[in-house]
Parts: C-alpha cells; structure tokens; sequence
C-alpha cells in the first residue's frame, strides 16, 4: 500500500470550497497545536441553480457569476498547495448536460482541480462537519437534514458515521420554481407542492423513523434563515418547531407573490427562495414526524475540511469504502494483493519518468484490489461488468471523477483498449490514467496464473511512452502461457499511446 501524505505540520493552511446550487463557500484553517483553526471564511451567493435549465444547460449570467467567484475565491488560496484544497460541486453542476464546459473554465479560474459529488457523499461529508462541530454524545443517532439549493440531504449518524444517507432533488431554489413559477404564491399552490414533496419524501421516511434519533438538526443557510425568522416573530429562540411552523407559513402567504414577502428577521438575499425552503422543510417535518429541530453552523464546507485530513492520515474513508466493495462482492483478496503488490512495485521504477505522485499510487492500489469485482456477476467479460459497478455504486469518499477513473482502469485492464473509456475524465488526468492503466494491464498479466510464489526479476524502464519490461528467462520459460501473453501485450498496449516490449534477461 502506497504511503499516505505527510501528516500536518503546524502552520500548515488547508482550504475547502463549497459550489453549491445557491451559495459558493470557502472556509481556510491552519494547523495548530494538532488543531484546526479557522483563520478566513468567504461566502458568495451565485444562484447558480437559477440560470439551469431542464436540459440541463447553464445560462451565460448563471456561468459568469459561478466563474467570477471561484477567481475571487482562488485570489485567496493562491499560495495554499493543492494537494491541501479540495473544491466540491453539488447538485447543479450535477445535472449540467455537459460539466465539462463547466468545469474547465472554473478550475481556470480557481486554480485548483474541481470534483464533483454524489447526494449521497454530500450527505456523508455534510454529516461529517456537523458532527465536528457539535460533537454527539456516545451511541446516540442523529439525523441531520441540509436544504440546499437543488437538493436535500437527510442523514442518521452515530458518532461520526453516517449511518443512512438519502439526497432527494427538492432544494430551496428548485421547489421555488417549480412549484411558485412566475413568483405567484397562493395556498393551492402550497397545498399541491406540500404533497408532491411529502409524496418524495416517502421513499426513505418509514426507515428513517423506525431507526429513529434522539436529535434533529438542521444545517445550511435555509435552515439558519428560517430560524432567525421564527425568532424574530418570538415563535422560538432559534430552533425550528412543529407548532411554529404553519404559522410562519400563513404569514408567508400572506403576500401573493414572492417579492411582496414581509417577513421578520429575513435577509434581502433570502426573499426570493425562501418560499421554497419552507416547503421543504414543513414536508420534511410532516414526512419524519419532527416535532423540534436544532440549527447548526456547520455544513458540507466543514466535512471537506476533516475529510481532507482524514485522507491525509490512516482513516481515508475511501480505505474503507474498497474494503466493504472487496467484501460484499467477494473478491479474491489474496490474489488482489498479489496484483496490488505487483502494480506499485513496478510504479515506483516509474513514478519519478512518468511524474505520477502519491494519488496516482492510490487509485492504482484500489484498482488493483478491485479488478476482480465484475466475477460476481459472471467471467465472461468480468472487465465491463466491474466497470460498471465501479461507475454506478455509491461508494462512500469519492468524487464522481474518482470514480470515473476506478472504473476506466478496471474496464482496461485486459482485452482490448476503448477508444473512449476516458473520455469522461477530466484532460489534466488523462495522462496518468493511462500510464496507471499500463501498470494496471502488466501487474494482472503476470498474475494470471494465481501463482503464489514471487517474481524473481522484474524491471521496467520507461524512455518518454515506451515501456520495456524485464524478466528472468528461467522464470519466463517455465511459464508459456504468460510468455505468450508478454509476446501480445504490445498491441493491446499500444491503444493507451504506449509502446511497450518485454525482454527477457
């Protein structure tokens, strides 16, 4: 297994970005006696889930908005490496037809990579920052719920585990403008989104309750808005409540469209979606039987912060993610740490030529654990059917682009080369992919035979994408199956760009 990165010195500056559907977030810690510190916080609203449309397009205003913002945001962690930044889009970059002509100029303009998340990881690192900032009691469940912009998370955690995980597309933004098109409001209108989002929220609600919690809390601007609404009316003293509720509603609806909305204690950039975060939210209340929610400051901007040192340490929760994969589908482990083994002994005689880093050798680890996991579903084309797996499952501590990538080393590790198995990676990834995918192919095909003994010789020297592979002739001839194989690779290989040759010594 290939080292984690250094752990944090003191003084060491780390930054998490938020791009959210409403509000981009950027919160900068530094290290400090084994402690984060949280030294700067920046907070924009982009509404970037206003400019999308349902074909999934983003509108130019909607694009100039996100793009200027993540070049302010990058004026401020310039300086910090990016190996201690993470920047993570949520729901509407997810729904975008084509994230790429999205995602290209705004890693431009911030300066470091940007990942893309499932609602489920949302939720997981949402959970994450709560949990750090409010600690929970010993074995007690919490449920916390987060209204974003054009999703909704709700999570059950004990500890810092989540222990259940639902996103469902209702956010703030979204329901107001599916549900108050043109910004009319009226009670039929209410009545009628009430049901259509209680009706979503079904799908989960049963499970939720029989597990149960002994506290609820809210996070994210919504919840912070309608708290401070219902304190300002002297309904409650911050919290959110069952019987608070409706009569911040009917004094909503009061108005009979969303700009003539008056209400206490409701900032200006609030007005125009508050409605639809208080639908969600009595929904929320009707579907899980809540009778009290707490706010919390802390959201997803938080998690990312933990999460980037726990991926810096022995508890990267992806660790435990291919564990569980390796587990559940009854993977071979034995022979996937023979390949494990294999790939980064051969990467790190090409790590320096190639310039492949620690994150290469751990996407290449993982993949080699799990190049097997298609045979659960059959041997015939296994490569495709664990691709597949890899690509569609919720694996919880990677981003979709990770993902993407499992996946295209696992669909390449033998047989043909696809000729568009990386088209949907990101192009400042697409070297390493394939030069890891090589040392993917090698490490297999040596182990084909599930021979347990060790490889006696075993060279590779790299001259710019030409590979040549050294092995003893003893060792080689004893095995003519794998000498064949060796004698085909060039042509299978060559599909990556790469030449290769084997030589026996």
């Amino acid at each position: 297994m290939p080292q984690t990165s250094p752990a944090p010195a003191d003084g060491d500056q780390f930054a998490a970005i938020d791009i959210g559907s409403n509000s981009f977030h950027m919160i900068v810690a530094r290290t400090s006696l084994g402690q984060l510190r949280v030294v700067d916080r920046l907070r924009e609203n982009v509404r970037m889930a206003d400019g999308l449309d349902r074909k999934g397009r983003l509108s130019d205003s909607a694009r100039k908005r996100a793009i200027d913002c993540l070049a302010r945001f990058g004026q401020r962690i310039r300086d910090v490496p990016a190996t201690r930044v993470r920047a993570l889009a949520t729901n509407t970059v997810r729904r975008l037809a084509a994230p790429q002509d999205f995602l290209v100029p705004a890693e431009a303009a911030l300066g470091k990579p940007i990942e893309v998340v499932s609602g489920r990881e949302e939720a997981r690192l949402i959970y994450l920052g709560v949990a750090h900032a409010q600690p929970p009691k010993p074995e007690q469940l919490r449920l916390v719920i987060d209204i974003g912009g054009g999703s909704t998370e709700f999570i059950i955690g004990r500890g810092f585990e989540p222990i259940e995980r639902e996103s469902l597309q209702a956010g703030c933004i979204a329901s107001t403008r599916r549900f108050f098109p043109n910004g009319r409001l009226s009670k039929k209108r209410w009545k009628d989104g009430l049901a259509e989002i209680s009706a979503e929220f079904q799908q989960f609600a049963a499970q939720y309750r029989a597990l149960g919690w002994q506290e609820a809390i809210g996070t994210s601007g919504t919840h912070k808005a309608i708290g401070d609404i219902l304190t300002a009316m002297k309904l409650t003293k911050g919290a959110i409540t069952a019987d608070a509720l409706p009569l911040l509603r009917e004094q909503l609806l009061q108005a009979d469209s969303i700009d003539k909305i008056n209400l206490p204690g409701l900032e200006k950039d609030r007005k125009p979606i508050i409605a639809g975060g208080v639908l969600v939210l009595e929904a929320a209340f009707s579907a899980l039987g809540l009778q009290r929610l707490l706010v919390s400051k802390a959201a997803m901007r938080e998690g990312i912060l933990y999460d980037i040192i726990g991926r810096r340490s022995d508890k990267d929760p992806r660790d435990a993610s291919v564990a569980a994969l390796t587990q559940r589908y009854g993977i071979d482990e034995i022979q996937a740490a023979r390949v494990e083994a294999t790939a980064l002994r051969l990467f790190e005689q090409v790590r320096q030529a190639w310039q492949l880093d620690d994150d290469d050798a751990l996407m290449l680890g993982w993949a080699a654990r799990l190049h097997e996991i298609g045979l659960a579903i059959a041997h015939s084309q296994y490569h495709l059917h664990g691709a597949y797996l890899l690509e569609h499952s919720d694996i919880a501590g990677f981003s979709r682009q990770e993902q993407l990538l499992l996946a295209a080393l696992v669909r390449n590790h033998r047989r043909n080369i696809v000729k568009n198995a990386f088209d949907a990676l990101p192009d400042r990834v697409l070297l390493k992919a394939k030069r890891t995918t090589a040392l993917l192919r090698l490490a297999v095909l040596l182990h084909r035979s599930h021979d347990p003994d060790a490889i006696p010789k075993l060279e590779l020297a790299v001259h710019g994408d030409s590979l040549q592979l050294v092995v003893a002739r003893d060792w080689i001839d004893s095995r003519p199956l794998l000498k064949t194989d060796l004698i085909a690779e060039p042509e299978y290989i060559a599909g990556l760009g790469i030449a290769f040759r084997p030589f026996v010594d």
